[in-house]
């Protein structure tokens, strides 16, 4: 009686008695059932490989991981922004010739930096009268500033009939500038650490601002080679120089760039040094 029932699908196929289509859904359901289990199974495989990637790439990143390295971040943001205000200034060396030099009246000081330098005229009254020297170049005055022209024709430039010393000079400045660029990818590489999650990258960040430090200080010594050959080009006219705050800003800089990176090549490793180092005593094991 069953079998005089014939029931069409949608594709138009002939499908047999209930019995028939019973038989054919348990086939279905067993095949679909361990087509089922093995695609879970395959899925547990692949979320839990996923899950070691994870883990091996450096996603785990707590909350105090992250503080700690937003800390050092900003201990190198300061060590950047000092950088940058001691480069775009020209406050690196100040040079000064006794002040009745000239005249009685007004003295002539000048100071400069990497990129350009400045003369000023200045008032001898305005001057500490136990001050031998003109100066300093705070002091209010008519200025006059000019960028250095070796940067562009490869002129150098006269100051007090002495000469500058165009080599040392631009090593000095494509080291600043080197040295910001690293600073640069650093900051790049930490804010893909902390966006993604990936300690990985504090690597290369520690290696870019330890490496900045050193070629800012590095600058920093070229350029006072720089200043010591340029007073020994003439000594017709005897100067006075000391070094600006322009030139603590640098110092400063490099110092806390390198400890920045340190401390992102600290937060790098799989341990704590300070619990490598030193490690804490079990308080149980010392009971009666």
């Amino acid at each position: 009686m069953w079998s005089t029932f014939l029931v069409t699908d949608e594709e138009g196929r002939t499908v047999g008695p209930a019995g028939t289509i019973g038989g054919m859904a348990t086939g279905g359901a067993a095949q679909g059932g361990g087509g089922g289990l093995t695609g879970l199974m395959s899925g547990r495989s692949t979320f839990g490989n996923k899950r070691r990637r994870t883990t091996a790439a450096g996603h785990a990143m707590s909350e105090a991981q992250e503080g700690k390295i937003k800390l050092a971040f900003f201990v190198a943001i300061v060590g950047v922004v000092l950088t940058v205000l001691g480069v775009g200034t020209e406050f690196w060396v100040e040079l000064s010739p006794p002040k009745s030099f000239y005249n009685n009246k007004t003295c002539l000081t000048a100071h400069y930096g990497l990129w350009k330098g400045c003369t000023k005229t200045l008032w001898v009254a305005d001057i500490d009268p136990e001050r031998e020297s003109c100066g300093p170049a705070e002091l209010p005055g008519e200025s006059n500033c000019t960028y250095f022209k070796f940067f562009t024709t490869g002129e150098n430039t006269v100051m007090f009939q002495k000469t500058t010393q165009k080599n040392m000079s631009v090593a000095a400045a494509m080291l600043a500038m080197f040295s910001l660029f690293l600073m640069m990818m650093g900051a790049i590489c930490i804010t893909m650490s902390l966006s993604k999650e990936i300690l990985f990258f504090l690597k290369p960040a520690s290696v870019c601002f330890i490496l900045s430090g050193v070629l800012v200080l590095m600058s920093l010594l070229v350029f006072h080679q720089s200043v010591l050959a340029f007073l020994a080009s003439d000594h017709t006219v005897p100067l006075h120089h000391e070094l600006s705050w322009s030139v603590s800003c640098i110092g400063c800089a490099g110092g806390v760039l390198i400890v920045g990176g340190i401390l992102f090549l600290l937060l790098a490793l799989p341990y704590s040094p300070w619990q490598k180092c030193l490690p804490h005593k079990d308080s149980g094991g010392g009971g009666n």
